[in-house]
């Protein structure tokens, strides 16, 4: 038990991060075909962000944001391009985001990945335009180097991955429901990155699915889709 304790907190090693190239194919509308018309009209015109992950853009995130409006969320996409990264103006780009969104009412955050960590330190500085804050596969917690991912985001950014250009807290939990989805077959994040502590998150909710996989398995969008309900 020690042992898988300790690879909870190391980066994935090759076998996972394989892994993550098949599920890459699997980008497809599958999951929201699986899911249509499953508890229609439960999101009842809700307001939804959903940020992507590193690399990626809004077509990353397609299927889930189909999958939510089908149950009558109202979805935002975060409209800002590839996510190559923190930049110094960021979070004041989703906070104007934020503010348009929260017209219809505080808005859930969903951030996959890198995404989720800008979703936690928006709700920091917004607390009242957000309803809560679901993470997919996020390192907020421990080492910001237990991923496979750090030195691919140093390549292409002028700061390390610890000293990004804005003021951030990780571990800390935002002042709103906050929820980590994570995965033991998480080829990118160490799983115990993306669980975090039981002081860092409300709630931590295990699912069996890649890194990629948080964007197109019928279990990934029905876990948002729990989640959001509660």
């Amino acid at each position: 038990m020690a042992s898988l304790a300790t690879s909870d907190h190391r980066a994935p090693g090759l076998t996972r991060l394989l892994r993550e190239a098949g599920a890459l194919l699997e980008l497809r509308a599958r999951s929201v075909l699986a899911l249509r018309g499953a508890r229609p009209g439960i999101g009842r015109g809700r307001p939804v962000m959903v940020i992507p992950g590193f690399l990626a853009t809004d077509f990353s995130t397609v299927i889930l944001r189909r999958t939510l409006e089908e149950a009558g969320y109202r979805v935002h996409g975060w409209g800002l391009g590839m996510n190559f990264g923190a930049r110094r103006d960021l979070l004041e780009r989703l906070e104007h985001r934020l503010t348009r969104a929260a017209r219809h009412g505080p808005v859930s955050l969903v951030g996959w990945s890198l995404g989720g960590l800008y979703s936690r330190e928006l709700a920091k500085r917004r607390p009242e335009q957000v309803a809560q804050v679901i993470t997919l596969g996020s390192p907020f917690s421990g080492d910001v180097r237990a991923n496979n991912a750090w030195w691919l985001y140093e390549m292409l950014n002028d700061h390390k991955v610890d000293a990004p250009p804005v003021e951030v807290r990780l571990t800390e939990k935002p002042p709103v429901p906050t929820i980590a989805i994570w995965s033991r077959a998480d080829g990118i994040v160490a799983p115990a990155s993306a669980r975090g502590e039981p002081h860092e998150c409300d709630r931590s909710v295990e699912l069996d699915c890649t890194h990629m996989g948080f964007m197109t398995a019928a279990c990934a969008m029905q876990a948002v889709l729990d989640a959001l309900a509660d």
